[in-house]
């Protein structure tokens, strides 16, 4: 009598386990950064929203405002990532810094800024054109 055996053997199982391990190890990190990327989208709209009502705001009162002033009841981006703030300082010349602060760790951009001469800051270990471009 001759048998065949069916299945995988251990050799073969711990292959596959392996390859699973090594695609993991390069995936996880590339995903875990596509979401740090998205969440700072959230900050960058919601400072582009600050900044466009501000101007809004700017064009009939003689100072920016705060964000009730210019319209905006929450402090929190849209997403809820980041909570926002602005502070406007009475002039002449008026001038305006919003900032997003991260609800989440982000040691590469940290703080994103943005003022009223349209100068984009951050405050982690990144630079300013990798935060606010990608």
């Amino acid at each position: 009598m001759n048998f065949k055996q069916k299945g995988f053997t251990l050799i073969e199982l711990m292959i596959v386990v392996a390859i699973i391990g090594i695609l993991a190890a390069i995936a996880l990190p590339a995903y875990q950064d596509y979401v740090k990327r998205a969440k700072r989208a959230d900050a960058k709209a919601a400072l582009l929203a600050v900044q466009l009502a501000q101007e809004k705001y700017r064009a009939n009162n003689p100072n920016y405002g705060s964000l009730i002033d210019i319209g905006i009841n929450t402090t929190t981006s849209p997403d809820g990532y980041y909570t926002i703030a602005t502070t406007a300082t009475a002039g002449p010349p008026t001038s305006y810094t919003a900032t997003a602060t991260p609800g989440h760790s982000d040691a590469e951009c940290g703080v994103l800024g943005i003022t009223s001469s349209d100068v984009k800051s951050e405050t982690g270990t990144g630079t300013v054109s990798s935060c606010w471009n990608k």
